[in-house]
């Protein structure tokens, strides 16, 4: 989604603060946490490639026990399960709200 696009499918539904603030609360841990945002990247990209540790390490260039060093990072400042889809589904949406948004 091209950031200031209209939104389209589920997300053209959503009220925009609403959906804003809830991204924000959601991923409000993370904001911050590892160096540049890289916990919020590997999370994006984890979730970009279906939770797959080696593309997620391949694409973001690192070993793929940083990726698996990293989500446990982002769990425990979560305190999600991202083994629940309807988690991964939550921080997918928050993501791509985020990327809208900005």
């Amino acid at each position: 989604m091209v950031a200031g696009a209209d939104p389209h499918g589920v997300m053209a539904l959503l009220d925009s603060a609403q959906a804003a603030r809830h991204a924000d609360r959601l991923l409000e841990p993370l904001d911050g946490a590892g160096a540049a945002g890289e916990l919020l990247g590997t999370l994006r990209s984890w979730l970009a490639h279906h939770g797959n540790w080696d593309r997620t390490a391949a694409d973001l260039g690192v070993h793929r026990n940083t990726v698996r060093h990293r989500l446990g990072q982002i769990t425990r400042l979560l305190g999600q399960d991202l083994n629940d889809p309807d988690v991964r589904m939550e921080l997918w949406f928050a993501l791509r709200w985020r990327t809208r948004a900005r």
